[in-house]
């Protein structure tokens, strides 16, 4: 907590915009250059966008979509999508909280004396797993696993698990150092250490990141289907192909229905977690 100078001890003013000492504001005027970049480089036909024919053009494509199918037979199709792609979703989940978990320990430095030999090697491996999107993930192990939601499991855990390896591992070096300490002193092994001292410590914030990816996920796993990978996405990319509007409109208030649903119970779970 910072404390009011003392009475012989003059107020340090804040620096000048743009003095070499404001890097602040120096980061902004950058940021700001690179949007400005962004706006000059690209080729965004904003007149052609705002036009009233536009407009017009958008109007009829979403007056196709009326009314939805809502036949018996489809809808039974779009239930057994939506099961699939939650499913996917939570396997997806929960396999890379397993797996980034794992893989966390060897990331992240225990404590001030651990040597954290495999420190850089496990970063470098949870950073190629996160870089690589889901589409891509999923579209390599289509060749693999075959059509059909096995591969968008495996797409989701593999991208998911370099996500959550990382804050896993940042959370577990930010966990307060003092419980470990006092256990190390009385001869504790690293192994307990970490699951009766560091592991308690941190557990609402790994299940906290969890189930914020498990939200994420539900999104990936509608679209992943668009590669062949199963759910809803396969059922959007089948009949969006062949212009069957009104059953695309069916599917798209599925996702809308799933991603709400998934949303709200997520949220519940955080906030009973940080009671």
């Amino acid at each position: 907590m910072s404390h009011p100078p003392a009475a012989n001890e003059p107020y340090r003013l804040p620096p000048r915009l743009f003095d070499a000492r404001c890097r602040a504001c120096w980061f902004s005027a950058g940021v700001v250059a690179l949007i400005v970049a962004s706006f000059w480089s690209l080729d965004l036909q904003w007149a052609q966008f705002l036009s009233l024919e536009a407009a017009r053009s958008m109007g009829r494509f979403l007056g196709e979509f009326f009314p939805p199918d809502t036949s018996p037979a489809f809808l039974g199709k779009v239930l057994q999508g939506t099961w699939e792609t939650l499913a996917m979703s939570a396997l997806g989940t929960a396999l890379a909280a397993a797996a980034g978990l794992a893989l966390a320990l060897p990331a992240s430095r225990l404590h001030e004396r651990d040597a954290a030999r495999g420190r850089g090697s496990t970063r470098l491996l949870l950073n190629a797993l996160r870089s690589v999107p889901e589409l891509v993930w999923a579209s390599l192990l289509l060749i693999a696993a075959g059509l059909g939601p096995f591969a968008g499991t495996l797409a989701l855990a593999a991208h998911t698990t370099g996500v959550l390896g990382r804050l896993f591992a940042e959370a577990i070096e930010n966990a307060p150092p003092g419980p470990g300490e006092a256990l190390r002193a009385q001869g504790v092994g690293p192994l307990r250490c970490f699951l009766y001292a560091t592991l308690p410590q941190v557990l609402p914030q790994l299940l906290s990141y969890t189930l914020y990816r498990w939200e994420n996920n539900i999104r990936a796993a509608a679209v992943l289907g668009v590669v062949g990978a199963g759910g809803l996405g396969q059922l959007l990319q089948f009949h969006m192909g062949l212009f069957h509007m009104g059953k695309t409109a069916t599917i798209l208030g599925a996702m809308l229905a799933l991603v709400l649903l998934v949303d709200a119970l997520s949220f519940t779970a955080r906030r009973l977690l940080t009671r």
